[in-house]
């Protein structure tokens, strides 16, 4: 039912652009913004409107470039009433907006931004089904930020990155993040799409597009494939797994999957002390690496020779939680040469956590006890299940 009421909206919105005469009956008055637009507004707001749009031909030319040519014609824009409940909406030839984007200032442009990018990902290549959503979104929220950057600098996209995955992380605290509606590819055969909808396609989205364009070569390399893949599926309607196997078959020669000749002591170099520990601190929140994975970085980085407390911390507990046995004697060295509690619980944790050490684990315990701090001993002696 939900799937016929979306398909019914759609259908009205299109009836309604196709009927030029109801345009002129109810928005009367227009103004020339580009040699491809209008901008459509009750009369109160039609100089606004244009004034706030203006940017609409550059943001389509920059569009063009990075994704190919804009193939449908005219690109208008018509201010609706208040009540309007979306940002934006992408119909082909004429997207429908919301006055709430008048600041005066184009400041809020890059609403503008987004719904021209779906004449390329939604209106040229579409979802087949709302489960697969976010192959219009996330896209789209990805090459409205490349327009942004283009246009405004690439540290401007970063900022609307961060400010993206910071709205990805309200709605996965607001929903819940075992919530099956923050799925990239939800399961939607009981629940209605619009009850479903958040920002998660959107965010989640162009998060796996931004991580994708890092790892494999670069802005430049990735807009290369997304205009290939706008190419391959035009005029189609597509799944997630369509996507996927188009961005492996692109990417062909990057696919595999242990490519440790990569590593290099050049990698880190540059980094300080302070920014080599945010590093190994991020690389603790991902899943645990393969153990070669762990064991090249030893052999090109050499972290075991850092003194750094606070490096060869996280290095230890980044090598136990990949279960590399070799770096047990240097966790429990490490855990029992000093006590602070900041070091020495995770560490014994962790330890104890990886089976083929635990019982290693708490007979070092044992035997240290005594020379440990009282707190010390008694929140790890908990933490062991020595004490209850």
């Amino acid at each position: 039912m939900s799937t016929f009421k979306c398909m019914l909206s759609e259908l009205v919105s299109h009836i309604i652009i196709s009927s030029s005469w109801c345009l002129h009956s109810i928005f009367t008055f227009n103004r020339k913004i580009g040699p491809r637009t209008l901008v459509w507004a009750e009369k109160e707001l039609v100089d606004k409107s244009a004034y706030e749009f203006a940017e609409a031909e550059a943001m389509l030319k920059t569009a063009e470039d990075l994704s190919g040519p804009y193939v449908w014609g005219q690109y208008d824009l018509l201010v609706l009433p208040p009540s309007f409940p979306y940002g934006g909406m992408e119909n082909p030839c004429l997207t429908f907006v919301t006055p709430t984007l008048l600041a005066g200032d184009r400041s809020l442009s890059n609403v503008i931004a987004h719904e021209i990018s779906h004449s390329w990902t939604g209106n040229l290549v579409t979802n087949k089904t709302w489960e697969h959503f976010w192959l219009n979104e996330g896209h789209t929220v990805y090459l409205e930020r490349r327009i942004g950057g283009q246009l405004f600098g690439e540290q401007f996209r970063h900022f609307q990155a961060l400010g993206g995955w910071r709205e990805l992380q309200n709605t996965i605290n607001t929903l819940g993040d075992k919530n099956p509606v923050t799925n990239l590819v939800p399961n939607l055969s009981e629940i209605d799409p619009d009850v479903a909808y958040s920002s998660v396609p959107y965010e989640k989205g162009f998060a796996l597009l931004f991580y994708l364009e890092q790892l494999l070569g670069g802005p430049d390399v990735f807009i290369g494939f997304l205009k290939a893949y706008i190419q391959q599926f035009a005029y189609k309607s597509i799944v997630t797994e369509d996507w996927k196997k188009f961005l492996y078959s692109y990417f062909k020669d990057k696919a595999k999957e242990s490519d440790l000749g990569s590593f290099s002591s050049a990698d880190l170099k540059e980094m300080s002390s302070h920014q080599l520990i945010e590093f190994l601190a991020l690389l603790l929140l991902e899943a645990p690496l393969p153990v070669s994975h762990v064991q090249r970085m030893q052999q090109v980085y050499d972290f075991n020779a850092i003194n750094n407390s606070e490096i060869r911390f996280r290095w230890l507990r980044l090598c136990i939680k990949s279960k590399w046995e070799e770096a047990i004697p240097l966790a429990l060295k490490m855990a029992t040469d000093q006590g602070r509690l900041k070091f020495t619980r995770p560490l014994f944790r962790d330890l104890y956590g990886f089976d083929k050490c635990r019982d290693l684990a708490v007979k070092t315990f044992l035997e240290h006890r005594a020379s440990m701090h009282p707190v010390t001993s008694m929140l790890v002696g908990k933490d062991l299940k020595q004490d209850q």
